[in-house]
């Protein structure tokens, strides 16, 4: 099984949360649930941001910063 990668648009939040937590606080801060939710093994990134309306973009560039974090 290949590493994930945190731009594939069909990453599953779980999986992305799973693999780099230190992108969890971009969640909290945003005040998403996505943390726990019982969805999150099934959205992606694009889903939470259609959900909460956020700028895919700038929420990808914060979770790169997250996951690059130690």
């Amino acid at each position: 099984m290949r590493a994930p990668r945190l731009d594939d648009p069909d990453l599953p939040l779980a999986d992305l949360m799973t693999h780099w937590p230190g992108t969890i606080p971009v969640f909290v801060r945003h005040k998403m649930l996505c943390v726990g939710c019982l969805v999150s093994p099934f959205h992606t990134v694009s889903d939470a941001c259609a959900e909460y309306r956020l700028d895919e973009e700038l929420f990808l560039a914060e979770l790169r910063i997250a996951a690059d974090a130690p």
